[in-house]
């Protein structure tokens, strides 16, 4: 334990996601040693996107305005939604730069265990968005895990009477993996995603 404010700087930054208490250690002691103009700048930015930034009104990705750049974009299809877990989701998605649609941001995962149960996401706002009848198509784009399953599954369920299309992100073997070193579900996954070749 330090004294006073430097371990206050450790348990603070400690609470951070992925950040463990050596971690929180070593950022502190990266602060104490940095130029203080550098600490101030980052003091800085930390108050000014609590202060600048929010969420989309439409969508639930972070913006600076009422609506996020994607949303404002008249570009954009209407028609397909993709629906992702966070804002740092679309960021990945857009990276590819092979969707062209809009997105819808749950704000996290279905996970009984945590607690974190549909009311608990951005759902209501997604039927809303639905209801229309605009929205043709919706891409599931929630993490391949246990929670992002679960939360793929209810949402299909829940809008399977409105006869949309509901597909699916296909996950299976990443470029330059082997086979032996992927899981059972990564490989049955791989799988059922499995596309012809014509040669």
């Amino acid at each position: 334990m330090y004294e006073g404010v430097v371990q206050d700087l450790i348990d603070e930054l400690g609470r951070l996601p992925g950040v463990g208490p050596k971690s929180a250690q070593r950022i502190a002691f990266h602060l104490l040693a940095a130029d203080p103009a550098d600490v101030r700048r980052l003091a800085h930015l930390l108050v000014e996107v609590k202060d600048k930034v929010r969420f989309c009104s439409i969508c639930g990705n972070v913006a600076e305005e009422a609506e996020c750049r994607i949303c404002r974009d008249p570009r954009r299809d209407p028609a397909v939604i993709c629906v992702v877990e966070e804002s740092k989701d679309v960021q990945a998605v857009e990276r590819t730069r092979e969707f062209r649609g809009r997105y819808h941001v749950l704000g996290g995962a279905i996970s009984p265990i945590e607690g974190i149960g549909p009311d608990d996401l951005r759902v209501k706002e997604l039927m809303t968005r639905l209801a229309d009848g605009t929205v043709t198509e919706l891409i599931i784009a929630t993490d391949p895990n246990l929670e992002g399953e679960a939360t793929a599954t209810y949402l299909a369920r829940l809008v399977k009477p409105m006869g949309l299309t509901v597909t699916r992100l296909a996950s299976g073997l990443p470029v330059g993996g082997d086979l032996e070193y992927a899981d059972e579900v990564t490989l049955g996954r791989a799988f059922e995603g499995r596309r012809r070749l014509d040669v």
